[in-house]
């Protein structure tokens, strides 16, 4: 029966007739380690086993044949790669008997398809998927797959720890120096760090400006601390990107991997922990177990706190400001209060950092701006439509300023409940103000054409150009409560209330004083000139029916 020729035009495609009957070894030339020979074949297989890829039959493909004459009913399917370094070919292929074609129960045919160029394709893909195109560095992914075969190959190994890195600054160096010059700068980087690492670390870029490290340790933490020392080290001296020299620093969080423990999924992320906590301390930091519960408490808050905000959970409580000259109120300050699922009240010092963290604090600062439009007009309608003559103060943190439309916001919320723009003061930090004065400018202006009033609260507490100051529209500077803390026995305290007083005088301003809590502090701001005063004093935060009735007391009576 002569052999279909067709195929030996198409190089993809080898067939070849196997002859199972046992023949000199001599005879075998290309199935050189059994008892088979080639009977026919196209010219296609020929090429391929005549080459000096095709020497030996690889021992998969011995082993197929072996079993196709053992089951002769069967079809033997099989992968191999045959010969070795670059003429090596991957091929898949299928064998089975060609008794009923030719009444042989001796024949076999056997077929091969060269896969080499598809698990070439295959194996670039996959070297793209584990790795980072601009270092060639492992990324995230392969970091992960190469920490992981590691740990699975060397069960009775020593620990290891796994390092993270993030560059401090990055972004901004990035937008100075152009995107060109901060990829060389990363380039840089990982050709330091890779030389301060010892034989069998595994160094990896996972992130823009992040790398991550695997290493040996047989000192346990102090072992950590003394190869991150030395990885840190890597950014003493300045990086040459062309002909600058650019200065960089970096946060550094490390996480044991015990040889018991085989997450390496989880490990990352306990390096992850402590390199967040880095970047606030400033220090190498290891990650520890309690942390990792406060952080999975964190989270759980931080998604509670968005329910709430969605769902309009939480409530404002109001403390008033007081007049110091009349002892009536002018005004409360509105303070975002929170009662978790569980009935329990969360502090606004646990719960407004994760607010700020998570970006939770934009929307919580519009629900807050919103709700207390529309508490001033619940009061109008419970005063028998009359306007309630004072005014709310609402919070806006820094981070809002920065990502959200404030005065929009404002301006929604005065249009949605009818009210005019003089009973809402917004309160920012002098840190907010000073630290991006031009955006302060024009939210600020901005704030001013719906005759909104500005405050800036905490002042005195951080570094304050006075400069600025004098160009900001702001209505009333808040002297913070650590100068009024036992200012009656601290003269120096005194000095700087009444020269805090005297500037708000000289720019037009008026003062308000934070944490009044005895008489006699009260009547000693009252003398040096303050304006308003807050504090338990007066009130502590209340809900808004009883501030709506400590309002009305205090014109039938003062306060102070």
């Amino acid at each position: 029966m002569p052999i279909d020729r067709t195929g030996e035009d198409r190089p993809l495609l080898f067939v070849g007739w196997i002859d199972a009957l046992p023949v000199p070894a001599a005879l075998i030339r290309p199935m050189a380690r059994g008892n088979f020979r080639l009977h026919a074949s196209n010219a296609a297989f020929d090429r391929l086993t005549l080459s000096p890829a095709g020497a030996d039959a690889p021992i998969e493909m011995l082993r197929a044949i072996e079993r196709a004459v053992q089951h002769p009913s069967d079809i033997q399917e099989f992968s191999c790669q045959l010969g070795e370094g670059v003429s090596a070919r991957d091929l898949r292929g299928s064998i089975g008997p060609l008794s009923e074609e030719c009444g042989d129960d001796s024949l076999f045919l056997l077929t091969l398809i060269d896969r080499t160029q598809e698990m070439m394709t295959e194996r670039n893909l996959r070297r793209e998927l584990v790795s980072d195109s601009l270092t060639g560095l492992p990324n995230r992914a392969g970091f992960e797959e190469l920490v992981e075969q590691r740990t699975q190959s060397e069960p009775g190994s020593p620990d290891h720890a796994i390092l993270l890195l993030d560059l401090a600054r990055f972004s901004r160096i990035n937008e100075h120096i152009g995107p060109m010059a901060g990829d060389e700068l990363i380039i840089t980087v990982a050709r330091r760090l890779k030389s301060s690492l010892r034989s069998g670390d595994i160094l990896a870029r996972t992130g823009g400006d992040e790398f991550a490290i695997s290493t040996r340790i047989a000192g346990g933490r102090a072992d950590v601390r003394e190869m991150a020392r030395r990885i840190r080290g890597c950014f003493d001296h300045p990086f040459r990107i062309g002909e600058l020299k650019v200065s960089v620093d970096c946060a550094l969080g490390c996480a044991i991997q015990y040889s018991a423990e085989k997450d390496v999924a989880d490990q990352i992320r306990h390096a992850q922990i402590a390199l967040k906590r880095a970047k606030r301390t400033d220090r190498i930091e290891i990650y520890e177990p309690e942390a990792a519960r406060l952080s999975d408490n964190r989270f759980g808050m931080e998604t509670e706190l968005r329910n709430a905000i969605e769902e309009d959970r939480l409530r404002l409580d109001f403390q008033p400001l007081i007049e110091m000259a009349s002892g009536r109120v002018a005004g409360f300050e509105a303070l975002a209060r929170w009662t978790n699922s569980e009935g329990q009240l969360v502090s606004p010092t646990e719960f407004i950092p994760i607010a700020e963290d998570s970006g939770l604090i934009v929307p919580l600062g519009q629900w807050a701006i919103g709700k207390a439009a529309g508490v001033l007009a619940d009061w109008d309608r419970q005063n028998e439509g009359k306007t309630v003559d004072c005014y709310f103060s609402v919070n806006v943190s820094a981070i809002q300023l920065a990502r959200d439309d404030v005065a929009a916001a404002v301006r929604s919320a005065l249009d949605t409940h009818g009210i005019g723009g003089g009973r809402l003061m917004i309160e920012l930090t002098e840190s907010a103000i000073i630290g991006d004065p031009d955006l302060a400018m024009s939210v600020l202006s901005e704030l001013k054409t719906l005759d909104a009033r500005v405050a800036m609260d905490d002042f005195g507490t951080g570094y304050s150009n006075l400069a600025y100051l004098q160009r900001l529209p702001i209505d009333v500077l808040k002297i913070d409560r650590s100068f009024v803390e036992h200012m009656v026995d601290d003269r120096d305290k005194v000095a700087i209330v009444r020269t805090i007083q005297s500037l708000a005088e000289a720019l037009g301003m008026k003062t308000t004083a934070e944490g009044v809590e005895t008489a006699d502090q009260a009547r000693l701001l009252s003398a040096l000139g303050c304006d308003f005063g807050q504090g338990y004093l007066f009130a502590r935060p209340m809900d808004s029916g009883a501030a709506l009735d400590y309002w009305r007391q205090s014109r039938v009576q003062p306060i102070f």
